[in-house]
């Protein structure tokens, strides 16, 4: 089931809604959990199962670690819970690229022979549920967080179905309060049916409108320079309301049962620099790779040369989290590549600067961006190639005769208003105001006037109408 879809807008949300606030406070992480597993199962019972064996297993660690913190072996335990969770990830997304790698490899070699191996179906939203009882077991090892001993808060922080298939990614830290403790009223219902349709309207308006435009370019074989940088910017666009879009729908669902999510975007397309970006591009995923990879490593702790190569092997392995392709890999080591250059050059995305070096920076770090979203859209390394001629102009430069023909005036015009809005959303979003959830973690308030929400209302309209109409609109970041 997805949030842009009639099912959940028009059964699944209102049945939920319902049992959820007609149900006493004490019982209320039960019905999250059981809204949230029919959520989930809708798609396939079968993991749904195996997502409760992660649950039970990562809460029995947890507790098992806080009992024995003391005892010399109990580090054992941190990395025993640690290792299954990420063998478990990696055996269902890694599996299939694993054998594929291997079997090429032997042809290259000269041995040719093609075993009947099973291919591993891939449960949607296990990278994010994986990351989540990670981190919940490391925080309680740091003593970040208690471990808790209801076993129903922490299925339903680990299910809640607001985060659960595409993030953000959340740590318990920030929602354990929450389940004691969180405003059930009026205000927060109405700020986060806002939100959901604001993110809603962005989705489907904007990033399902530029998609087909995105689409028809990397089906080129031969794309021009024009082709290549019309369809680079729509999924530059796309990607970014598709996820933000989703982002903040999640954010919406979590207000309307009283839980504050963290910001997952904050204008990354204004960033100076790369390092700028991956403050404000997928926020929770980023501060993950930080506290559970990054510092682990040893941060900046052990020298110059060993940060760079830390901070690219930071960036590798997210490349490697987003999807089990060569693809991915080099799209995380081009970002890490650019954020240890930024390092040894002394970039400081804080500096003060004049308009002009603003706009030079923001223009620099923002075709950095473009070029890494090639890799990330393409299917494999050999279409990304094709796809970097076409840019510099090897295969033509005007409009190919193969792509002009799918261009169309919604399209374009959906592409310009969400260009529009990449630039404009600063200014609108500046009245926000910060909550903190826990140390170092912030959410954001969002208090509209009653302008922007008619206007927001009526888009939400128009985008169910439109939804309506297609009947299916999948979230990229549902493959991961």
């Amino acid at each position: 089931m997805v949030f842009a879809s009639p099912i959940f807008l028009f059964m699944f949300l209102p049945a939920f809604l319902s049992a959820y606030y007609l149900c006493p406070l004490r019982f209320r992480s039960a019905i999250i959990l059981a809204g949230s597993s029919i959520f989930y199962a809708w798609w396939r019972l079968d993991f749904l199962f195996m997502l409760y064996g992660i649950i039970g297993f990562s809460w029995l660690i947890a507790l098992a670690i806080e009992k024995w913190r003391d005892n010399k072996n109990a580090k054992w335990l941190l990395r025993f819970g640690v290792i299954a969770n990420l063998l478990t990830l990696g055996y269902f997304k890694y599996w299939n690229f694993g054998v594929d790698s291997f079997l090429k490899l032997m042809t290259h070699t000269g041995v040719n022979f093609s075993p009947e191996l099973m291919q591993v179906i891939l449960p949607i939203g296990i990278s994010f549920f994986v990351f989540h009882a990670i981190s919940y077991i490391v925080d309680v090892w740091r003593k970040d967080t208690p471990a808790t001993h209801n076993i129903f808060d922490f299925a339903a922080f680990i299910t809640l179905f607001p985060h659960l298939i595409a993030g953000p990614v959340l740590r318990y830290k920030d929602l354990a309060w929450q389940f004691k403790s969180r405003k059930h009223n009026i205000d927060v219902f109405s700020e986060g049916a806002y939100r959901f349709m604001a993110g809603f309207a962005k989705k489907v308006l904007i990033a399902d409108t530029v998609a087909p435009l995105a689409d028809a370019a990397f089906a080129l074989e031969d794309p021009t320079m024009a082709d290549a940088w019309l369809g680079t910017i729509a999924y530059t666009i796309q990607l970014f309301f598709d996820f933000a879009g989703y982002s903040e729908m999640a954010i919406g669902l979590a207000l309307m049962m009283g839980f504050r999510f963290i910001e997952n975007f904050n204008n990354p397309y204004i960033s100076r620099s790369i390092t700028e970006f991956w403050r404000r591009w997928h926020i929770s995923l980023s501060t993950w790779l930080r506290d559970y990879l990054y510092f682990p490593l040893g941060g900046n702790r052990k020298g110059k040369m060993r940060t760079y190569i830390n901070l690219f092997l930071t960036m590798l392995l997210g490349g490697l989290w987003h999807g089990a392709n060569m693809t991915f890999i080099l799209w995380g080591a081009w970002h890490g590549i650019i954020l240890a250059a930024e390092r040894l050059m002394g970039v400081n995305p804080d500096a003060p600067t004049g308009k002009i070096k603003f706009i030079a920076m923001l223009m620099m770090t923002q075709i950095l961006v473009i070029i890494g979203w090639v890799l990330f859209r393409a299917h494999n390394v050999e279409t990304a190639f094709a796809f970097y001629h076409g840019m510099i102009g090897l295969n033509g430069f005007g409009l190919s005769d193969a792509f002009i023909w799918q261009v169309k005036g919604a399209q374009l015009l959906a592409l310009i208003a969400g260009i529009f809005l990449i630039y404009s959303m600063p200014f609108f979003e500046r009245k926000r105001t910060k909550v903190e959830l826990s140390k170092g973690s912030y959410a954001m308030q969002a208090r509209p006037n009653l302008v922007a929400q008619v206007a927001v209302s009526s888009l939400f309209l128009i985008a169910v109408a439109r939804l309506v109409a297609m009947s299916y609109s999948p979230f990229l970041y549902f493959q991961f």
